[in-house]
């Protein structure tokens, strides 16, 4: 084990979906749900929720680099959502919806960047993914927080939660905590 975590963080889609799923990998040793990317101080759900924040629904993953790597993040990030819809994700409709990849560092920003190169290859559309430097990251209500654990039993994380967590067992089924 390394002696320092890192930091991934993404966006994609519901928080909750993202962080239940991500936090499946072996390696990753805690998922926070919070915002990311706009241009409000400390913003609360209600506000992301009405679109006029600029910030994402984005869940910061803190891993152990010497069991899962950075692009092993992204790989299983990309695995659970379409990165090709814009400011949507099924249900979901808005910009704090979109694909996003926040990088912590010039290392994180050209491996995102590489990466989603590659991936344009395997869609008939564009990857709409943003890629942008992390400024501030705003931790969700505690509610948000572990979502899915708490009401596993909830009709959105019925339809959309556990078909993402599935996905990610299957997969990764080598790298999926046991």
């Amino acid at each position: 084990m390394s002696d320092t975590l890192e930091t991934a963080t993404v966006g994609g889609g519901c928080f909750w979906c993202t962080e239940a799923a991500l936090e499946l990998l072996t390696g990753v040793e805690s998922v926070t749900s919070g915002y990311a990317g706009g241009h409000v101080d400390d913003p609360t759900y209600k506000q992301v929720c009405s679109g006029n924040t600029g910030h994402a629904e984005v869940v910061q993953v803190e891993f152990d680099p010497d069991a899962i790597a950075y692009d092993e993040v992204l790989e299983a990030f990309f695995a659970t959502h379409d990165p090709t819809q814009l400011n949507r994700q099924g249900p979901d409709v808005g910009s704090q919806y979109r694909s996003i990849v926040l990088y912590h560092d010039e290392e994180q920003r050209a491996t995102a960047e590489a990466y989603i190169e590659a991936l344009d290859e395997e869609y008939d559309d564009d990857v709409v993914t943003e890629v942008d430097r992390l400024e501030t990251f705003y931790r969700a209500e505690e509610h948000h927080q572990d979502y899915f654990a708490k009401n596993p039993n909830d009709a959105y994380c019925t339809f959309h939660a556990k078909p993402k967590m599935e996905k990610i067992r299957e997969k990764f089924e080598a790298n999926v905590a046991k």
